[in-house]
């Protein structure tokens, strides 16, 4: 059965767009549901091999309500949370103004990941943390992620995996499928918003395939970690200093 949130091609981002749009409420209560809490500890050791400095410049594609864009921010960086949703925004704007009074160094932009308007080699510190996924190409949110990163910065991706092992990828892919998007009925009203994560994910690379289209984009010290034996996978890399423009 087909998903009304997922289509390929020119039709993908505005069936994303509305999938933001119908979660954006709920969005971290059922991410700390759906994954027993655990979304926190991953995002928490993707900000340790982030290995921020003060005074860095990080940019968080696909922010979203706000997560990393706040954790990165609190070891030191200058951060710039960009995402395409109105709606998922406001909620991070909201949790902005809740910390610190707003003063946390936190820049929220709307924009679009694969057409970042931001200028080429400008950050210290690129992240994306369940959003290359969702993007219509994610090779092109990853080419532009390497274009906007100076050499020598470091590049980070968080996101759902494949495990290698058979029965435990099945067992895996059998709760996204089928216990998962009764969340999205109870709490949004709408099954298939959590069902897409099942139907993105059988169009999403496997760990090494990404990790190779990392090093075919000239990224050095390229590696993954799989997290719970692969269910979700992040991968490391930096941009070689005096590497050249895409």
């Amino acid at each position: 059965m087909s998903n009304k949130f997922y289509a390929p091609g020119g039709q993908r981002a505005a069936r994303v767009y509305d999938l933001f749009a119908t979660v954006a409420p709920r969005y971290d209560l059922i991410n700390d549901l759906q994954s027993f809490g655990l979304h926190r500890r991953w995002k928490r050791r993707l900000v340790r091999l982030a290995q921020v400095k003060p005074g860095d410049r990080a940019l968080d594609l696909c922010c979203g309500t706000g997560d990393l864009a706040f954790a990165l921010a609190a070891r030191g960086a200058a951060v710039v949370g960009l995402d395409f949703s109105e709606r998922m925004l406001a909620i991070a704007e909201q949790r902005k103004a809740k910390t610190s009074g707003g003063r946390i160094p936190v820049e929220f932009l709307r924009g679009d990941a694969q057409q970042i308007p931001l200028a080429d080699a400008s950050f210290d510190l690129v992240t994306v943390g369940y959003g290359l996924r969702n993007l219509s190409s994610w090779e092109t949110g990853l080419r532009e992620m390497q274009r906007v990163a100076k050499p020598g910065a470091r590049l980070l991706i968080l996101d759902f995996g494949k495990p290698g092992h058979r029965l435990w990828r099945g067992l895996y892919l059998g709760y996204l499928r089928w216990l998962v998007p009764v969340l999205g009925r109870i709490f949004c009203g709408d099954a298939a918003a959590y069902a897409y994560i099942f139907e993105s994910l059988k169009h999403y690379p496997a760990q090494q395939d990404l990790a190779a289209r990392m090093r075919e984009l000239g990224l050095a010290g390229v590696r993954y970690e799989n997290l719970l034996g692969g269910v979700m996978s992040l991968h490391y890399g930096e941009k070689p200093a005096g590497a050249a423009p895409l």
